[in-house]
């Protein structure tokens, strides 16, 4: 027998001992998905509720295997991270720019140290006096108005620039395949489409809640490809205006939620380590000092207190000292790898 023969086969998976939590990560994002569609569907309201939040949920976690994918955490090859990239992006309704532009944002947005976004919604908003104001007032209700703009200039601009016509094919492939799975479900239950529209209100006030308290980093309107300068922002600077915003310190367990999304000090220290170890190398990392950790009570409050300022705020605050240090983190709006491309 050769040396060759007794070589175990190369694994599917970046790590090995990623085939478990990736394979339910994954597995959960799909089949749950298909299941909380079905729920949606079903007659009975106690059937219906749950499908609300396993539709939501499993959307939110298809995101951030986005962003797993984006650093290609998850299997060895390329291009497998790059399928399910794209896979998660049509069940969270992100496909519209594609896999590879989001990756090259939000690598961009740790090579930077900086959020690097190509729209910029609040010179558009300040341009329409009386938009600016229903987009507060939107805010203020707890509608996640920037973020469906954020999305649905991902739709528009290749209609509307020369540069990005290229993407038009996509944009009309994506919008045609969604349209109709939304005119299915709206033949087989018009309340059915509404339900899912609350899901994806969940998902959007996820997504908007966690991205907003990660960083003080400076917003940076830019092309796509356009360099930025670094004007010293190095390693230092990065871990000083970076933020973990956990579920739960007492129960880890409920920061599989967010796909330990939140512990992101660590994942800008070691962008390379996969989600199922992100706990562990927080630990490692940072164990007692709690500065870089924010309590999530205390962010809830100011997400609400500054619901309507964040909108057009061009700084996003301070964290301070003390038992109420984040009352002046006013937070981020428009910043979700998502929709900066």
């Amino acid at each position: 027998m050769t040396d060759t023969a007794l070589k175990p086969a190369p694994s599917l998976w970046r790590e090995r001992e990623g085939a478990l939590p990736n394979t339910l990560a994954i597995g959960y994002a799909t089949l749950g998905h298909t299941a909380g569609l079905a729920l949606l569907l079903a007659d009975n309201w106690w059937l219906r509720l749950p499908g609300v939040l396993l539709t939501g949920h499993t959307m939110v976690i298809a995101a951030y295997l986005i962003h797993e994918a984006a650093h290609y955490t998850l299997f060895r090859s390329h291009a497998h991270n790059r399928r399910v990239g794209e896979l998660m992006g049509w069940i969270c309704g992100a496909a519209y720019c594609g896999f590879e532009r989001i990756r090259h944002m939000h690598i961009r947005h740790h090579r930077d140290r900086a959020d690097v976004t190509v729209f910029d919604y609040k010179a558009a908003l300040r341009r329409h006096p009386w938009l600016r104001r229903l987009v507060q007032a939107l805010e203020w209700a707890y509608v996640p108005t920037v973020e469906v703009i954020m999305h649905f200039q991902l739709v528009a601009r290749p209609f509307t620039r020369a540069a990005e016509r290229h993407r038009r094919g996509r944009v009309l492939v994506v919008a045609a395949t969604r349209l109709a799975l939304f005119a299915l479900i709206f033949a087989i239950s018009p309340v059915a489409l509404l339900l899912y529209a609350a899901a994806y209100w969940l998902l959007l006030t996820t997504l908007n809640f966690f991205d907003a308290f990660h960083h003080t980093f400076e917003q940076i309107f830019t092309g796509e490809n356009d360099p930025v300068s670094m004007d010293g922002r190095d390693r230092e600077y990065e871990q000083a205006n970076t933020y973990s915003n956990v579920v739960s310190v007492r129960h880890p367990w409920l920061n599989l939620l967010t796909l330990n999304f939140g512990y992101h000090n660590a994942h800008h220290e070691r962008a390379a380590v996969p989600w199922y170890r992100l706990p562990a190398l927080h630990a490692e990392l940072f164990a007692g000092s709690p500065r870089e950790l924010m309590p999530l009570s205390q962010l809830l409050s100011t997400f609400h207190a500054n619901r309507v300022r964040r909108v057009f705020d061009d700084h996003y605050g301070a964290v301070g000292e003390g038992p109420r240090r984040a009352d002046g983190f006013v937070g981020a709006h428009g910043v979700s790898f998502l929709t900066v491309p």
